[in-house]
């Protein structure tokens, strides 16, 4: 199973920012325990208990790093929300007569509004969390003094291709990403998994990418040279921007858009899913390969391991 990556969550995320900023929490109502994530700071208990801290606050901002989707408020809180594998978020208008999913896990009601928002999880691998913002790294050194405040959770991952690709951060530029995956010495695919490296790439974007580029997904980063690496990360934002123009893919589904459909980006798929199917550039029939307990795609012809 596909897990959703940065394309599907940014869909969600400019999906739930037409609506959400400037509503107001009535009501915090948790379903199941998993559903909830415990972490440092005084807010970690307030989503299961009746002195939540959101009761009341005023929604700011919906933001993204990687897989990470994240609300901002009036307050000096944020909540996390992290899809896992099979997590959607949703907006229904709810009525007495309104019928819910049984994967239901939680919900948030916004005051003088039918809209409410819910979290459903089948697997329950993803949650919800209520942390304490504190500074971006990755933002730091800026000459005005500016800083940027980001969830305590999220600041142990790096930036995702999105920010990189605008330029919006002081310390992770393209240059910099270039040169971090080219000084690990392991295959150029569990490079661009590690989530500490560049956040966001799943397996699916990792293949496409990596198709795209022509390079096999074994080879190892520290032998590729600046150029293909180069060409590589435009490969992979030029994929997720398309990806996102149609929201995302849905290769089953435990992924679903706000709206509750599907994503179109799984028809225009090159590698991924596409085994035995002939390449688009070369017509040799794409093979799958085990690659760290998944499935990596690839054309042997195109994509020659070194």
């Amino acid at each position: 199973m596909a897990v959703p990556e940065l394309p599907e969550v940014e869909t969600v995320r400019s999906e739930l920012a037409r609506w959400l900023p400037g509503k107001r929490i009535s009501r915090v109502k948790i379903l199941h325990p998993r559903a909830v994530r415990r972490t440092s700071g005084p807010a970690s208990h307030s989503l299961q208990n009746s002195r939540n801290v959101l009761i009341g606050a005023k929604i700011t901002g919906v933001n993204r790093r990687g897989k990470f989707l994240w609300l901002t408020f009036n307050r000096p809180h944020a909540l996390v929300i992290h899809l896992g594998m099979s997590g959607q978020v949703h907006l229904p208008k709810v009525s007495p007569s309104t019928s819910t999913s049984t994967h239901l896990r939680a919900q948030i009601g916004f005051l003088n509004e039918k809209r409410e928002l819910h979290f459903v999880d089948q697997r329950t691998f993803g949650y919800l969390s209520l942390e304490d913002l504190v500074e971006d790294d990755f933002e730091q050194g800026r000459e005005n003094g500016a800083t940027t405040l980001i969830p305590q959770s999220v600041a142990h991952i790096a930036p995702d291709l999105m920010e990189v690709f605008i330029g919006s951060l002081h310390n992770f530029s393209l240059e910099v990403l270039n040169e971090r995956i080219r000084t690990r010495k392991s295959e150029i695919k569990r490079v661009l998994l590690n989530q500490a490296v560049v956040s966001g790439i799943g397996n699916i974007y990792a293949d496409e990418g990596l198709w795209a580029a022509k390079i096999h997904p074994e080879t190892q980063a520290n032998i590729l040279t600046k150029r293909e690496v180069d060409k590589l990360l435009r490969s992979l934002y030029e994929v997720m921007v398309q990806a996102i123009e149609v929201g995302g893919t849905s290769i089953d589904e435990h992924y679903k858009r706000v709206n509750g459909e599907s994503g179109y980006f799984d028809i225009e798929l090159n590698a991924y899913g596409c085994d035995d199917e002939p390449c688009a550039r070369c017509g040799t029939l794409i093979q799958r390969l085990r690659f760290m307990n998944r499935s990596s795609h690839l054309c042997p012809k195109c994509q020659k391991k070194r």
